[in-house]
């Protein structure tokens, strides 16, 4: 952070002048290193089951920003600075839209009746003896996102030994079970019994829904 134990705190807007600098120092992975440290040193995290999970966090950027990739927006008069935009009536996607000011952020929803957004899927591996947050993964909203970054973060376990991994109805895919098993990790998966096709998990290693 750059400060001595005796020196004043920022105040926010100093904060969000300096959110750059911090982003780019890697400060919060940094802490977030040191602590599982701590837990690790004072034997408090499992190395063998693991739960994963994941949501969406909404990206600094408005609606206003979401606009047609093949066109040159002009601001109304009104206010050029925070333009009047009508959506009513305008079909708008992830393939024909972009936000101008954060590209990466994807329009995304948590669910039928759930107000879509511009959005990342923020996601965490949690190792099952007391719950502790050991991994986490922030990635473009997708359809996929959540069950890719729980294979990223697969990649990421320690050790040679197979492990398990807990995760809900929607991580039943075919794919996904392949891809942990590949991993030598056992997913116990919730079963999606109403997925065309039935579910992907088999005796070998199943949580009932």
């Amino acid at each position: 952070m750059g400060l001595n134990v005796d020196e004043p705190v920022w105040v926010p807007t100093v904060f969000s002048k300096n959110r750059d600098r911090l982003l780019e120092g890697e400060i919060a992975a940094k802490f977030f290193a040191q602590v599982l440290d701590q837990a690790r040193a004072n034997d408090l995290l499992s190395d063998e089951h693991f739960s994963v999970d994941g949501t969406l966090i909404e990206a600094w950027a408005s609606q206003k920003s979401f606009q047609r990739k093949d066109e040159n927006q002009v601001p109304p008069r009104d206010d050029p600075g925070n333009p009047t935009v009508n959506f009513h009536g305008e079909k708008r996607s992830n393939e024909t839209h972009q936000s101008t000011t954060d590209p990466k952020a994807r329009l995304a929803r948590k669910g039928s009746g759930h107000e879509s957004k511009l959005a990342y899927c923020g996601n965490v591996l949690i190792e099952n003896r007391n719950g502790l947050v050991v991994d986490t993964a922030l990635v473009m909203a997708s359809g996929t996102a959540e069950r890719d970054a729980a294979v990223e973060m697969a990649e990421r376990i320690e050790g040679e030994k197979r492990v398990t991994m807990g995760a809900d109805k929607g991580y039943d895919t075919r794919g996904f079970v392949r891809e942990m098993r590949e991993r030598n990790v056992t997913p116990h998966v919730s079963e999606n019994t109403h997925r065309s096709g039935g579910s992907a998990i088999d005796g070998r290693s199943f949580l009932p829904s």
